[in-house]
């Protein structure tokens, strides 16, 4: 048997909320730790005096007692659990664990019992329920009944509020010279409940201190089991119990520095929930702090880590005082340094601008929202292009539970520190391929969408149709119109542009006319003829052709739709689709090569498949784009030789009459045009089915009218 046992998807019960965790049986103790919060739970293994293997909701469980009074209890386990723990138990702790049957006839009448921390209900000597005391917040008494309140949780669906016991009054005789029954059932409860109450002195007191969350200042009083603030409108009760870490971080500009508590359960204010309460100090302010007690107390609480009379900053009295009350180690910032010689870097969170701290177990954020993230819960890291300036990036964090925070408007200086922070962390980076291949330039350039190793199966499709279209169908989709009837290059060179500085070469009257009359007349703009855009015509799809091929990753999908539908029932046809996509992106290249051949053997087959169809006189008979531009060219021909005398006036007559052929020159009335206009203003453009007419050269001088 190894030195260690351990079990994963454990689950405690913390106030109606199940949280899961992994526990350890170690020979020197049994460590719990929290999935949700990190919290760890040390049970020393000399102290452990009794272990109890119950059935419970969620399969076994085990209760275990220690000699200091506390109860322990985990949920979890499987049946075959029990013989390998009971060994372990027994050659490691020497101690037996028992099965123990709890009651389940549901009977609300039965006696009361107080062990340790714990109020058992046993209906014929088997417990029906059992009442963790500590969760007691409230105890009241009425004739003969007793009432217990609880504390709530905000992240338990159903929360109890109350129970009520009923207390049957004693023998007369007895009740005479002793208390009532029911006063002693309350005593007794409130002897371990967790009761807070403002009763005695405060071991010390601060005042006025700046808290930012809550935001206010207050006067934090210092109770031995408990943190008491106390505002202008709120007052918070914070149980020792409830702190998980402290936090020490200095403030970029090196006066100040914040003080972080992490609570859980959070502190309320209405519907609102404080995860964390951040106190800021100046590193100037000072403080001497006495303790409302004695030298000897002090030293008998203590232990060395306070003295009566203290002196110092302000902040490091709060920390020290902290630190020995709550019996927490502070975390203090790392060696990491950034670009500006600081140990955080400022950006955005939800809109807000505050500082990351980046420490060598997690992140923290200050400070609206303030976010503790351990790298535990880190699924992955991402550096991502900021979306307004090149001057700056993103930082994502994406937690293994789903949950992505964005830190975005971060200086691009800061890059490199953090790059190589995270690497050194062991962190998985999401476009660590970008940087890598980019080298030096990916400090600049390395801002790449973090979407591109996504598994896009409708881009995939789209591409595979467009392959599969470009070398199967040699036939063009449109109705003969193509961008080859304008074709710059290969139009005469005798016509200047409208603002080629010789327009005035291509006038023919240009040559031996005055100044006076060059001045007056201005070169007429090129005529544009504007040619009316056909709409496109779809062809229609032939049903008779065979079918295109799939690609790799859709015959996969085929083949695979049903296991996934088995593993997940009642899954949607959008989450099939999502899922899929991530098995794809998780398969190797070994997988996906037996996959691209059967692709490669359907795309064969249907090429020979589609050969035959065409051969067989299937699809579509129109003529190519080759075969079409050769009939475009004689009939081209055949138009040139047409355009002397009579044919040159049908087509004027034919472009003019066309509104939207119309230019400025064939607006004007037609009196204002001679035969040399028509003669010398007129060229041929060379087009797939017609002539186009393009008035480009102003009228002559000498048949023009001044």
């Amino acid at each position: 048997m190894g030195d260690t046992l351990e079990f994963s998807d454990i689950y405690q019960e913390v106030k109606g909320s199940w949280n899961d965790g992994r526990l350890r049986f170690g020979r020197q103790s049994v460590v719990y730790k929290s999935s949700k919060t990190g919290k760890v739970d040390s049970i020393p293994a000399a102290e452990l005096s009794q272990a109890q293997w119950r059935r419970v909701c969620l399969g076994q469980g085990i209760k275990l007692t220690t000699s200091t009074g506390h109860i322990y209890k985990y949920d979890g386990f499987r049946d075959t659990d029990f013989e390998k723990i009971s060994e372990y138990f027994k050659a490691h702790y020497k101690v037996e664990l028992s099965e123990k049957e709890l009651c389940v006839k549901g009977w609300n009448w039965g006696t009361t019992k107080f062990s340790g921390p714990l109020l058992s209900f046993e209906v014929s000597d088997s417990p029906a329920f059992e009442i963790p005391l500590a969760s007691v917040s409230q105890c009241a008494t009425g004739k003969n009944e007793v009432t217990l309140e609880f504390h709530q949780n905000d992240e338990a669906e159903v929360s109890l509020m109350e129970v009520r016991f009923y207390v049957p009054p004693g023998d007369t005789a007895t009740t005479e010279e002793g208390p009532e029954p029911v006063e002693v059932f309350r005593d007794r409860v409130l002897s371990k409940a967790d009761v807070i109450q403002a009763t005695g002195d405060a071991v010390c007191i601060f005042k006025e201190l700046q808290c930012l969350t809550p935001r206010g200042r207050y006067d934090i009083r210092i109770y031995p089991s408990f943190l008491h603030l106390h505002g202008k409108t709120f007052d918070y009760k914070i149980p020792y119990t409830t702190v998980l870490r402290l936090f020490l971080l200095p403030h970029k500009d090196q006066r100040q520095m914040f003080f972080m508590i992490s609570l859980d359960p959070p502190i309320k204010q209405g519907q609102t929930r404080y995860h964390f309460l951040i106190l800021l100090f100046s590193k100037e302010e000072d403080l001497s702090l006495s303790l409302n007690m004695t030298e000897e107390e002090v030293e008998r609480r203590y232990g060395g880590k306070l003295s009566k009379n203290m002196s110092g900053s302000l902040y490091e009295m709060v920390g020290r005082v902290m630190k020995a009350l709550v019996n927490k180690k502070i975390t203090v910032p790392g060696n990491f340094l950034g670009h500006s010689g600081t140990q955080c870097i400022t950006c955005s969170y939800k809109a807000s601008s505050g500082l990351l701290y980046p420490l060598e177990r997690g992140f923290v954020y200050i400070h609206k929202p303030p976010v503790h993230l351990r790298f535990e819960e880190v699924s992955c890291v991402n550096f991502a292009r900021g979306t307004t300036t090149t001057r700056s990036f993103d930082f994502e964090i994406e937690t293994k539970q789903g949950t992505q925070f964005t830190f975005s408007s971060i200086e691009r200086e800061e890059y490199g520190k953090l790059f190589d922070f995270v690497t050194a962390k062991k962190l998985s980076i999401k476009n660590r391929g970008f940087k890598e291949k980019k080298g030096i330039k990916g400090k600049d350039d390395m801002l790449e969408d973090s979407d591109e190793d996504q598994h896009d199966a409708y881009l995939e499709r789209m591409k595979e149709e467009g392959k599969i279209r470009e070398e199967a169908n040699d036939s063009d989709d449109s109705d003969g119109e193509s961008d080859e009837s304008f074709n710059p290059g290969e139009e005469e060179d005798d016509i200047a542009e409208e603002y080629d500085s010789k327009a005035s070469a291509s006038d023919s009257s240009a040559e031996g006319g005055d100044s006076d009359r060059e001045k007056k007349k201005r070169p007429a703009k090129k005529a544009k003829v504007v040619k009316e855009r056909k709409p496109r015509k779809k062809k229609p799809k032939d049903s008779g052709a065979p079918k295109r091929p799939m690609s790799a990753y859709f015959l996969w999908l085929n083949a695979s739709r049903e296991s996934i539908k088995a593993e997940h029932p009642g899954i949607s046809i959008t989450e099939i689709s999502k899922r899929a996509g991530e098995m794809w992106r998780e398969l190797g290249k070994e997988q996906k090569v037996e996959w691209d051949g059967k692709a490669e053997e359907a795309k064969k087959d249907y090429e020979v498949a589609m050969r035959e169809y065409r051969e067989s006189g299937g699809g579509s008979s129109a003529p190519s784009k080759k075969e079409r531009k050769k009939k475009g060219g004689k009939s081209d021909e055949k138009n040139k030789k047409g355009m002397s005398g009579g044919g040159r006036e049908r087509e004027r007559e034919r472009t003019t009459g066309n509104d939207s052929f119309k230019s400025r020159e064939f607006i004007s009335s037609e009196e204002s045009s001679s035969e040399s206009d028509r003669g010398k203003g007129k060229r041929k453009r060379k087009g797939s089915d017609e002539l186009e007419e393009v008035a480009s050269t102003p009228p002559s001088s000498d048949s023009g009218s001044d």
